[in-house]
């Protein structure tokens, strides 16, 4: 009978333990996602002013390999539950070391997802780099800091494993696209800062980058081309830093890669633009800054009326020959 009571207790016990995960399952809400920033929107909005553009598409070159869907950081409590981060690495396909380029997509820190830099990363592949699209978490799930926090934890987590994707942790650089261009300028302009360094994945090394690639971003919220523009209550920035400027100023102030610049630790930009002056907020204050201190800038203007024109061909194939002539120059 005792032998029974045994059985008895461990198949309630396996029950009841089953019974609280999928309680504690039930209870997890779903990430919100926002879609509405996608390739297909964006060329029917473009199309009839610009009939020649064409959607880059995700193509494998015979010359490079690649490893997607790899968790770099994993967050064990969020209100969704456990949150696991993912890049995607295309590189050559033999074992030489090559630098690396950590590449961010936009969306307005609301919307994307790092699929749509994926035919970038494809093609700077082909040119001698080891290109990493990255997720991090949109404001509909994590308002600012958090991108910042996830994009130096998967820095981090190329360094600890730069052996095992052949990366020279000598020369990684960053780069990103509109949204994805501010949290690239940010991450960059705070090497060495421990405040934005998070605590998640890989710790006890350092986030440091060699280069920055902004692509249509902006490097200061508080420049009156970007302060200045009539916002809807639910506008993308709000929205992500959780208020209005007048509500959280101090906080608009520390978004702005630009309050961060340093000469010690400032690193060389590219800044490539499109035909949006709006975009460019902050911009000429940056690089008369870097230009003092000696610190190499370059600014290549695509004059189009298409914000994401890096999405399309033929404008993606000019984005990547700055990007491959400017990386190899400070990438020594």
């Amino acid at each position: 009978m005792k032998k029974y009571r045994c059985c008895f207790a461990f198949v309630l016990s396996v029950f009841l333990t089953l019974l609280a995960v999928e309680s504690s399952k039930a209870q997890q809400k779903p990430i919100p996602t926002d879609t509405t920033y996608n390739v297909g929107r964006v060329h029917q909005q473009i199309h009839k002013a610009y009939p020649e553009a064409v959607p880059a598409s995700d193509s494998m070159y015979s010359s490079i390999r690649a490893a997607r869907d790899i968790v770099y950081a994993t967050i064990e409590k969020t209100p969704f539950g456990k949150r696991e981060l993912h890049l995607d690495i295309f590189r050559p396909k033999d074992n030489q070391k090559y630098p690396a380029v950590i590449m961010v997509h936009g969306g307005g820190w609301r919307s994307g997802t790092r699929s749509m830099q994926v035919p970038m990363a494809q093609m700077l592949a082909t040119r001698g780099f080891v290109t990493i699209p990255i997720e991090y978490q949109l404001s509909l799930e994590a308002q600012y800091p958090a991108a910042v926090h996830n994009l130096k934890a998967g820095i981090r987590f190329i360094r600890e494993n730069a052996e095992k994707y052949g990366i020279d942790t000598s020369r990684i650089a960053i780069s990103g696209c509109s949204a994805g261009g501010q949290l690239a300028a940010l991450v960059g302009l705070t090497n060495g800062v421990q405040q934005f360094e998070g605590d998640q994945g890989i710790t006890g090394i350092h986030s440091n980058v060699h280069a920055i690639i902004d692509i249509d971003g902006v490097v200061d919220f508080l420049a009156p081309a970007s302060l200045n523009l009539i916002r809807k209550p639910d506008a993308a920035d709000v929205a992500w830093l959780g208020g209005t400027f007048e509500e959280k100023p101090a906080i608009w102030k520390n978004a702005s890669p630009i309050f961060w610049a340093a000469e010690r630790t400032a690193v060389p930009m590219l800044f490539l633009n499109s035909g949006f002056s709006r975009f460019h907020a902050g911009q000429d204050e940056l690089i008369g800054m870097m230009k003092e201190w000696g610190i190499c800038t370059e600014v290549h203007q695509f004059n189009v009326k298409v914000h994401p024109f890096w999405l399309f061909h033929p404008w993606v194939d000019g984005t990547i020959d700055y990007m491959n002539e400017f990386l190899k120059k400070v990438l020594k």
